[in-house]
Order: C-alpha cells, then structure tokens, then sequence
C-alpha cells in the first residue's frame, strides 16, 4: 500500500454566523443585496447552507430559494434559485450573476409581485471559520479511512465543502491529497463526484468510505 510523502492533516472547525447591516424584505431588495453583497454572504447562503441544513435532501438548496419560498410563496422563482448546482462554478462572481440574473428575469415579467414586502426580511449574513489542527494524520489510504470515520460534521464539511471556495471551488481537501499524494487519481475523480444535493454529510461520509474500501480491496 502507497504510503504519502504528505500526510493529510485533519483539521477541527467552528462557525460563527455573523449578521451583516444589510437585508432585503421584497424581491426588488434582493436583487439590489445580490449585487452589494460581500463573497463571503454569497458562499455562506449558497455553500455554506449545505453544510447547515446537511440532514435536509428535499429542500432547496440555498438560502435565498428557502427565503424566496418561505416568506414571498414565490415558488417559480425558489426552483430558479434552487436549481443552480454550485458544482458548476469556478468562481463566486459567476454565481453572484446568476443568482441576480434570475432574480431581475422574474422581476422583470413580475413587476407587481417585485415589491411586495415578504413576511419576514433576508438577513445576509457569512461566516467566521475557526479551524485548528485536530492532530490526526493518514499516511495511508486505510489510516485515511480509519480517520475519516470518526470525524465530526463540521470538520467533515471543512474538508469536503468549505474547502471548494479555498481550492476555486473546483475540488476538496480529501480529493486533492488522494490525487497529489497518493497518486489516486480515479478514487479522487470519484470522491469529487459524490452528489452534495442528494446526500446528507453522514451519507456523503458512508458513500465515500465505501469507494476507499473498494479502492482498498484492489490494491
């Protein structure tokens, strides 16, 4: 079994959730916060909402679809927002645009409903990242697994999901250690792959031991 040169570090993290001065409490205020909005409330109420409502594979998967929904009955407009897949993206400013293209569309053919006040406002908030070394380290695939079982949820989202918007949002820590220091391309590809939407964190976890253990069994 491959042995990395470069262990992978699990790390513990924290978040705390902080309220910014700006709100919105119609759809034409939305559209106006989407484009004043820092990067860090635009991935705390897309990227970021995975991570808090990780149990939930039948909602949308956004804050601003879940509020669009719940405090306007919009619902057109919550399955425009809801269907963006943040897969798809490489940066935040592409995801900014799309969401305020979608929102100034319905806007747009929706004039009277673009300024009714919403039963309750959108807070834009984003999140402060606390992390710190958990002083666990795998230098092999199945010292890897062993790890990753036992790891918390917030840790495993560090790993999995925040860390999209640390590597450009194109891959995860878990799947560049495999590919860059155990040279596991394939197994890498196929972590990545794991459908973030479909899965709770504990799913997500179980579908990615199960390709090691696979992976493990070839070797």
């Amino acid at each position: 079994m491959k042995t990395a040169e470069s262990p992978f570090g699990f790390v513990a993290a924290s978040y705390l959730t902080r309220i910014n001065n700006q709100q919105a409490s119609s759809l034409n205020e939305l559209r106006a916060g989407l484009d004043h909005a820092s990067d860090a409330s635009i991935f705390y109420h897309t990227f970021q909402s995975l991570g808090r409502h990780h149990f939930l594979v039948e909602s949308f998967s956004n804050d601003f679809a879940q509020w669009v929904m719940a405090a306007l009955n919009r619902p057109v407009l919550a399955e425009w927002l809801g269907g963006l897949d943040i897969r798809d993206y490489v940066s935040l400013a592409d995801l900014r645009g799309d969401l305020r293209r979608l929102t100034t569309e319905y806007c747009d053919a929706h004039s009277a409903e673009a300024g009714v006040t919403a039963f309750e406002p959108f807070y834009f908030c984003e999140s402060v990242e606390v992390a710190v070394p958990l002083g666990w380290e795998a230098h092999t695939l199945e010292e890897f697994r062993g790890s990753l079982v036992h790891l918390s949820h917030s840790s495993f989202y560090y790993h999995f999901i925040a860390s999209r918007l640390r590597l450009q949002l194109r891959t995860n820590d878990f799947s560049q250690w495999l590919s860059g220091s155990l040279e596991a391309d394939d197994l890498a590809r196929r972590v990545n792959r794991i459908d973030i939407y479909t899965n709770t964190l504990d799913s997500a976890r179980e579908e990615m031991v199960s390709l090691i253990d696979r992976e493990v069994q070839r070797q």
